[in-house]
């Protein structure tokens, strides 16, 4: 004689797995998913950023859902354990996430550094240029041909007509007096 065949140790996935569709052994579940579905999305899109992100956290829940169905013993509360279900899964993915991420020594982008103010800029350039135009008419001509034309001294020297030295002393002197300039004492 053959010993009778030994019962499913667990009846709840047996009868899932057995039946014809995964929602014929709970009707009520499927009902439920159609009428609170658009709620419960919402939901979850308050929860997350994306709204893909947002049917997949609905997804899990609603498997949760379903899986504890047969323990839930007030279906009146639904709403309010779907919703936790909502939210635990969340608060596990973003804990997952944190993993993650590391803490480094350096940052990834270079801070640099800031650009500096145009009104500043043109502050600076006003008074520079009313130092400048302060200068004896030689002076001022060395200085502008060396570095606003950006000429060598050579080159400077022989468009004014006069020795490298003399560019050389001129200049000096020239840069001298912009030193000591009140208006350019807090840029140098």
């Amino acid at each position: 004689m053959t010993p009778p065949p030994l019962g499913p140790v667990c009846t709840g996935a047996s009868t899932v797995a057995t039946g014809p569709a995964p929602y014929a052994a709970y009707p009520t579940f499927s009902s439920y998913v159609r009428a609170r579905g658009p709620v419960l999305l919402r939901t979850a899109r308050s929860l997350t950023a994306n709204p893909s992100d947002a049917e997949d956290l609905l997804q899990t829940a609603l498997t949760k859902t379903f899986v504890a169905w047969e323990r839930i013993e007030d279906h009146r509360a639904l709403d309010g354990y779907v919703r936790r279900a909502l939210l635990n899964t969340r608060t596990s993915q973003w804990r997952k996430r944190k993993v993650d991420e590391f803490a480094c020594e350096e940052l990834p982008e270079p801070t640099g550094v800031p650009a500096p103010d145009p009104a500043e800029r043109q502050v600076l350039h006003d008074a520079m240029w009313r130092a400048v135009m302060k200068l004896p008419d030689r002076q001022r001509a060395m200085v502008v041909l060396r570095y606003y034309e950006d000429l060598s001294e050579a080159q400077t020297a022989e468009v004014l007509g006069v020795s490298i030295g003399t560019v050389k002393s001129a200049v000096s002197r020239a840069l001298g007096k912009l030193r000591e300039d009140p208006e350019l004492a807090p840029a140098c």
